[in-house]
């Protein structure tokens, strides 16, 4: 639903991986069980996010009707399903960099509304996989977010009027806002090809984002891509569009909100086979009616012993004292292969096991996964499953990936304190055109 076609990706090829590792049922548990009690902060903690709003002092500026109002958004926030449904991009699925979202708006349309925002770090400080929630006042825009590439709310990612992907209260009209993909006759020329585009829900969404601009009817621009759009004329009441190409549509026209163009990702996941209804978030299962007949796996035991072919004979590897080791040899005899290998002798299988699960772990890409989602007690709790808590890394891909993922924690950290930016030869070409200057990207439009 959420990505973007100029990368050219299948959306298939990594949506899997994304709901497999991005945000993890030991999460949407927490946040659930957190929210459900009224604790909203502690809802947004379980599914890291940062939460930059200052109630006291917005109720005190903006007026306790305003608060209140905020308030109730809050309570019936749902962080963990607003971060399964948040725009992503290939190869990864990692969080699109910086956006700012709309979820909420407040007064009267135009410059002088307030919006309740989320807002994904640019990709130099995307460790952790962290979302800000916070309140865009156009009038004080000046002050704040100067270290964000992209501090305006998007026009092309809007929430706001897809509540039901982030409120518990409207999450059942997922099915009937999802789309089913029916290509309409009158669908000028081919449509891009990847995703499935719902044009069998334009004309209502388009309807919607009319009435949300204070319009009866017009026209509305879709983003098909990079370099394709489609211009919807709506008549008066949304019961027709009239579509047509067009290059460079005219800029002031709405821009019809990502979530409404494509259909729904988990759709096609289940149409194709590549999920099953039980790693579907619970609410998500629930509005699309998928029946949740399996729960996600379990992961090995930590002390499971293995088995390793060691000189003609089957020995276990396991944990001893919290840490990995050869079960089947004694001690002298350990300490003797270990002083054999370090001469350059040929290791013994079950020493050469033990040092491999420390360096290049089969484990290892889940854990690579799970770092890059912002999973990092996954990660680390994969690790100790496999090595024990006890255990001390060796040089290796392994440590690298952990090393990797402190540091640029670090990085996420300067950025939200606005100490430090990244330096010129550090960034990808990708994130340098990102990370330009203040205002809107034409491509975030």
């Amino acid at each position: 639903m959420l990505t973007d076609l100029a990368n050219g990706d299948f959306p298939l090829s990594f949506w899997p991986r994304v709901r497999e590792f991005a945000v993890p049922p030991s999460m949407i548990e927490t946040a659930t069980a957190r929210r459900r009690a009224g604790d909203w902060a502690g809802a947004c903690a379980a599914a890291n996010f940062d939460v930059d709003l200052q109630l006291r002092l917005l109720a005190r500026r903006h007026g306790r009707e305003f608060a209140a109002r905020l308030r109730a958004d809050l309570r019936h926030l749902a962080p963990d399903l607003l971060r399964w449904h948040m725009p992503r991009i290939a190869p990864d699925g990692l969080l699109r960099p910086g956006l700012t979202i709309t979820l909420a708006r407040y007064g009267a349309t135009g410059p002088g509304a307030l919006h309740l925002v989320v807002r994904t770090p640019p990709a130099w400080a995307d460790a952790g996989q962290r979302i800000s929630l916070d309140l865009w006042d156009a009038s004080r825009a000046r002050e704040a977010h100067r270290h964000h590439p992209h501090p305006r709310p998007s026009r092309r990612f809007r929430l706001d009027l897809h509540r039901h992907l982030w409120d518990a209260r409207r999450a059942g009209e997922l099915r009937a806002r999802s789309g089913e993909g029916g290509a309409d006759p009158d669908t000028p020329g081919p449509l891009p090809p990847g995703q499935r585009c719902a044009v069998d829900r334009w004309a209502a969404e388009a309807e919607i984002l009319l009435r949300a601009e204070r319009r009866s009817g017009g026209k509305v621009s879709v983003r098909l891509g990079a370099r394709h759009r489609v211009v919807l004329d709506v008549s008066d009441g949304g019961e027709r569009a009239a579509m047509s190409y067009a290059r460079a549509p005219d800029a002031s026209l709405p821009v019809l909100p990502d979530a409404a163009t494509w259909v729904l990702p988990d759709l096609e996941l289940l149409r194709a086979g590549a999920i099953d209804a039980g790693r579907l978030h619970p609410l998500v299962a629930a509005a699309l009616g998928a029946e949740r007949t399996a729960t996600p796996g379990v992961p090995e035991r930590a002390g499971d012993p293995r088995v390793v072919e060691c000189r003609g004979a089957r020995h276990r590897i396991g944990l001893v004292d919290g840490a990995l080791a050869a079960l089947d040899h004694d001690p002298a005899e350990i300490r003797r292969e270990e002083l054999l290998a370090a001469f350059g002798g040929p290791p013994l299988p079950c020493l050469r096991a033990v040092d491999e699960a420390h360096r290049r772990p089969d484990c290892l890409p889940g854990v690579r996964e799970r770092l890059h989602h912002g999973d990092t007690a996954g990660a680390l709790a994969a690790v100790e499953s496999l090595l024990g808590p006890e255990a001390v890394l060796r040089d290796g891909p392994l440590r690298d990936a952990l090393e990797t993922a402190a540091r640029r924690r670090i990085a996420h950290g300067l950025y939200r304190a606005g100490l430090e930016g990244p330096s010129p030869g550090s960034l990808r070409p990708w994130d340098r055109r990102r990370s330009r200057g203040d205002g809107p990207h034409p491509r975030h439009m």
